[in-house]
């Protein structure tokens, strides 16, 4: 079962064997505690549920409490569960150099931000009497409805979703200090919990 929990620590540089360089982000691992099974017949879908890290207890409620003192529960969907049992410990040394892995994360967080940050937009000319409107949207709504579609590009809040990168490589796992090198970029801050599946 190749799942694990991370923190994203920083990005280095990985070089092969025969002397190419490759960008890596480090991540942070603990091993996962499996804390529940779900199963198609009682729930509905396949997952294990794991947790890590330890919480201070009085920011646990009574039902995170029955789990464990835990401080990230996440879960984990699956086809089937395989072997495994609740109680059961999860590391990363089941991961390999050379496997590719999907990544979900938190993305960093850029606030209200305008059309051409947010979706390129080109924005208008800098000459010929436009004084203001470089960097405005331009037309927005359709003249017979007379109001703006649902979905319209525009202004608004930028970053902080669920993201998913798919089909990056393991370069290197330090097992003893549960590190992962992963290829590329990963999405969020210094110190987002980040999923990995192998």
């Amino acid at each position: 079962m190749k799942i694990a929990l991370g923190t994203k620590q920083e990005m280095t540089q990985i070089f092969d064997e025969k002397g190419r360089v490759f960008p890596a982000t480090i991540l942070k691992t603990s091993p996962l505690k499996i804390t529940a099974l779900k199963t198609e017949d009682k729930d509905g879908y396949i997952s294990v549920q794991v947790g890590t890290g330890e919480a201070k207890e009085k920011n646990l409620n009574k039902a995170q409490k029955k789990l464990g003192n835990f401080k990230h529960i996440k879960e984990f969907r699956m086809d089937n569960t395989g072997e495994v049992k609740v109680g059961d410990d999860i590391n990363i040394s089941n991961f390999e150099k050379g496997d590719t892995v999907s990544v979900s994360a938190v993305s960093k967080g850029k606030g209200f931000q305008g059309g051409v940050k947010r979706y390129g937009f080109k924005g208008g000319n800098r000459t010929h009497g436009n004084k203001h409107a470089e960097r405005q949207p331009g037309s927005i709504g359709a003249t017979g409805p007379q109001r703006v579609f649902k979905g319209t590009r525009m202004a608004g809040r930028m970053g902080f979703d669920k993201t998913t990168v798919k089909n990056l490589k393991v370069l290197n796992v330090d097992k003893e200090n549960g590190l992962l090198y992963i290829s590329g970029a990963i999405p969020g801050r210094r110190g987002t919990v980040v999923e990995v599946r192998g």
